[in-house]
């Protein structure tokens, strides 16, 4: 049998029940806790998690917390508010811009930016990125930095590494504050926090350590991005969420998930991800894709670097005794 994209596809009803069935099992029968609490932001993974955690325990069981900063984008905030009520759970909003500000989280990024951009200040926007993977080269990844003036002039240079670390590492003051946000709430409730992050994130290290990927339970961790949307369509989540760019959200000038980590789009990275998984030929893939053997073999080399290089970021705690 010819390989085929569709062979990705899953059945959207199937997969909700045993996930649901899963998420009932663990939180209530094993962990003995009474409700789900999850971080919205207006995308399509929190979105899916918690039509899912309603399902699960019921509207009147489930939290849902969108936790802003000043570099937050509004239409999150909206479009989160929009998805609780659409699901009927309860929902609180908590800003977290100054909590961030007390940590330097907006100062320490700005100084290792103005190291590369000397002219960069509050009157800038910024963010990281890294260049396509569907290029003619096996290119490694290599991060840029791109600052927006406020007339709109865009400036991109590759980031130092010791300049690199410090934005990153300010920056996840951001998921670490709201993973101690969504445990305050869920041990007040006696809830699970619920995780978000997709296969995509989990596996190729798409997320901060002790931040977001930070959870009781993680319902969606095996399933691709593309099927993420598949059960998001059969969970009837809200349709402007669906036809969302999934962004990071964390830096202040808009910033798509693939710009900034995945490097393809997910209708291309997945299937070539799966294909891989189950060892189809590249070639056959090639093939189906419409792209070249050797786009095909870079792809696939930036995962498996993606996945080696981020092992730590999944690893327990070392106990040594």
């Amino acid at each position: 049998m010819p390989f085929s994209r569709r062979l990705i596809e899953i059945d959207p009803e199937a997969e909700t029940n045993r996930i649901v069935e899963a998420m009932r099992e663990i939180v209530s029968r094993k962990f003995h806790k009474r409700g789900a609490v999850i971080g919205i932001s207006g995308g399509i993974d929190s979105s899916v998690c918690l039509a899912l955690a309603a399902r699960a325990f019921g509207p009147d069981k489930v939290l849902g917390i969108t936790m802003p900063e000043t570099d937050s984008n509004p239409e999150s905030e909206l479009l989160a508010r929009k998805l609780a009520q659409h699901f009927g759970v309860a929902y609180l909003v908590k800003d977290l811009t100054a909590v961030l500000a007390s940590f330097g989280t907006y100062a320490r990024r700005d100084q290792a930016i103005k190291k590369i951009f000397p002219e960069y200040d509050a009157t800038y926007k910024a963010k990281i990125v890294l260049p396509t993977a569907l290029g003619p080269k096996d290119q490694l990844n290599v991060f840029q930095l791109t600052i927006i003036s406020p007339e709109g002039v865009t400036k991109t240079q590759r980031a130092p590494l010791k300049e690199y670390l410090e934005i990153v590492a300010a920056s996840n003051f951001k998921q670490r504050s709201r993973m101690a946000m969504l445990y305050y709430q869920a041990e007040r409730l006696n809830y699970a926090v619920i995780g978000t992050g997709n296969k995509d994130e989990h596996d190729q290290g798409f997320f901060v350590k002790f931040g977001d990927g930070g959870a009781d339970i993680k319902p969606i961790a095996h399933l691709f991005k593309t099927q993420v949307f598949q059960l998001a369509a059969y969970l009837d989540v809200p349709k402007e969420i669906q036809e969302r760019v999934p962004t990071t959200d964390t830096y202040s000038a808009e910033c798509t998930q693939e710009e900034f980590f995945f490097r393809v789009p997910f209708a291309i990275g997945d299937v070539i991800w799966y294909a891989m998984e189950k060892d189809v030929p590249v070639k056959e893939v090639a093939e189906e894709m419409g792209l070249s053997e050797e786009q095909v073999t870079n792809i696939q080399n930036d995962i498996r670097r993606k996945i080696r290089t981020t092992e730590y970021l999944r690893s327990e705690p070392q106990h040594l005794g």
